[in-house]
């Protein structure tokens, strides 16, 4: 059985407890349930606690929770949140003991790795530290391994989180050995393969109209697209849909990658269009390829953001191994040329574009504020020798009118 699940914490002995999404909803209801059946504080009265048994308890969030003791120790008790798994040292005050709802099974389930022995035969506190850290009110996918005996032990588990089996990931950290060997094979995250390379966008065929967001302009003729994945589902092309769909799973892998980033070995081998993972201004990691290398001592490389056709100069600390599994998504980014228009000859702004001369850095700015931000529209008209497509604004009206309106352009018949 596969299903997605809520990691809820981490146990001290490595014990993961998750939440399947499956019982969300009725988690909600009966949480709201209890808040309004208890109210103000806890037992103030003297109660003499047992271990086992059952209670409600009030959290730093003053909501009330399921719990059971766990542990007697005078003033203070240790309760286990029966529906989260995390236990807690809590005052008397704040706990109340109640038989309402013991009917009803605990809502998280404990898990272990199946097959995954770690290092000293128990999970060492810096590995429950960095599961917890990693894992924590994450959503990941469960494959259920093997069934426990008793339904109250472990349930034996494979966990995969943004397409990487935790457990061949743990072991690639050393903190664990794991028998599935297949499994760490199939891992294929750190080898410094040189043959790799991106997928490319399908695109829609010639002639239909479809969304994008304009996401780099290189020039006013030449910008990078992408098909937008906002907008009706149902008034979408199949290739739209899918375009949707792999855009929200890569943005899913990208963040459980910017998690373990420090873990992925640096590039040491600098081949043009090399896949990597690349270090952005805003400090977040995204996928990106090689195309050369610009300065020698120290050493800085031209690299290109592929869902984004964006480029960076940037250090060899700020590129790293790009995981096997960020490839089997399409690149995002789609280069095009716009159809209809041409550079003005009698463009008289002096400030040109050093790279596109024919070109004056007003029209570039212009075009920029008609795309910018806009719901824009496309056509493609040929995909060969390159991809040119007619864009069109949110008013349905080609883009490259108001560079022509103010002399930066001409009509290309």
């Amino acid at each position: 059985e596969v299903f997605q699940a809520v990691v809820s914490c981490i146990g001290g002995d490595g014990t993961i407890y998750i939440i399947p999404k499956l019982f969300e909803t009725a988690l909600n209801k009966l949480m709201v349930e209890i808040q309004n059946t208890f109210k103000g504080l806890g037992l103030l009265i003297p109660y003499c606690w047992k271990k086992g048994e059952a209670c409600v308890v009030r959290g730093s969030d003053t909501l009330w929770y399921r719990a059971k003791i766990v542990e007697v120790s005078g003033s203070t008790l240790q309760v286990q949140y029966v529906d989260h798994g995390y236990i807690e040292s809590i005052p008397q005050c704040h706990l109340y003991p109640t038989t309402f709802y013991t009917g009803i099974p605990p809502f998280c389930i404990p898990c272990q790795l199946y097959k995954t022995l770690p290092i000293g035969n128990f999970w060492q506190q810096d590995a429950v530290d960095y599961l917890q850290e990693l894992l924590k009110n994450e959503e990941v996918e469960i494959h259920v391994k093997e069934l426990p005996d008793n339904p109250w032990d472990k349930l034996s588990i494979s966990l995969y989180f943004g397409g990487i089996s935790l457990s061949s990931f743990m072991a690639y950290q050393k903190y664990c050995v794991t028998e599935d060997c297949q499994d760490v094979q199939k891992l294929g995250m750190f080898e410094g393969d040189l043959s790799l390379s991106y997928l490319l966008q399908p695109l829609p065929v010639p002639g239909e109209t479809f969304p994008v967001t304009v996401t780099h302009l290189v020039s006013p003729k030449e910008v990078y697209i992408c098909l937008d994945s906002s907008g009706n589902l149902t008034k979408r092309s199949a290739t739209e849909r899918a375009a949707s769909c792999d855009s929200e799973s890569l943005n899913k892998a990208l963040k459980w990658c910017n998690k373990i980033v420090k873990t992925l070995p640096h590039l040491t081998d600098f081949k043009k269009e090399l896949p990597c993972l690349a270090e952005y201004v805003d400090g977040l990691w995204y996928r990106a390829k090689l195309l050369s290398v610009t300065q020698l001592v120290p050493v800085q490389i031209l690299v290109q953001f592929v869902d984004y056709g964006t480029y960076l100069v940037a250090p060899t600390s700020r590129l790293r191994h790009i995981p096997c599994h960020l490839l089997k998504y399409p690149v995002q980014a789609v280069r095009v040329l716009l159809a209809g228009f041409r550079p003005a000859s009698d463009d008289k702004n002096v400030e040109r574009i050093p790279y596109s001369p024919e070109w004056s850095l007003k029209a570039l700015w212009t075009m920029v504020d008609c795309v910018e931000g806009k719901r824009l529209s496309a056509s493609i008209l040929t995909v060969s020798p390159e991809v040119t497509i007619s864009l069109y604004g949110d008013d349905k009206n080609l883009v490259h009118l108001k560079l022509i309106e103010m002399g930066l352009a001409e009509l290309d018949q």
